[in-house]
């Protein structure tokens, strides 16, 4: 197993601070995406088939749209819902930010069948795919409920993980 570079270790770390466990392993079996494996509320990582560390957090946005319990019962792909999929798509772009990468580590070349850049043109210009459903979830608020609440907007997050 190859060692993590700078940022899969800061994903990482911001990870397992916010309460999603990611542990480095090997990683036998086919996975959805290179390297990751979710397993009852936890990330697998294996470095050496990782292609992405953004997909990292993808993936762990997925994870912080789901009640507690439901991260626990959850073991394999986490992508089937289009609702949650716009929210780890936002989810992930928060998270970057926050830790300060660039955006482009989420929104990468390889991934979201060739959109990444329009993702990153919108995200980039305000327009915020997803975030109605972190605010929905509690996670965050838009520009209007910020203000009347007195708090930051998204990509502000009020909390990383689903209550």
């Amino acid at each position: 197993m190859k060692l993590p570079d700078s940022t899969l270790t800061s994903i990482v770390a911001f990870l397992n601070g916010i309460g999603l466990p990611v542990e480095y392993t090997e990683i036998s079996e086919p996975t959805f995406l290179p390297g990751i494996h979710a397993c009852r509320g936890a990330l697998l990582a294996d470095p050496a088939k990782l292609t992405w560390p953004g997909d990292l957090l993808h993936e762990a946005g997925h994870l912080a749209l789901l009640t507690p319990a439901e991260r626990l019962d959850l073991t394999g792909n986490l992508g089937d819902d289009g609702g949650n999929e716009v929210g780890a798509i936002a989810w992930s772009y928060a998270a970057a930010l926050h830790i300060s990468l660039d955006p482009a580590v989420v929104f990468h070349p390889g991934g979201y069948h060739e959109g990444s850049g329009t993702l990153l043109e919108a995200f980039a210009t305000g327009r915020y795919i997803g975030l109605p459903i972190l605010q929905w979830r509690g996670l965050c608020l838009d520009a209007a409920n910020a203000r009347q609440a007195g708090l930051l907007p998204y990509p502000h997050m009020l909390r990383w993980l689903r209550e």
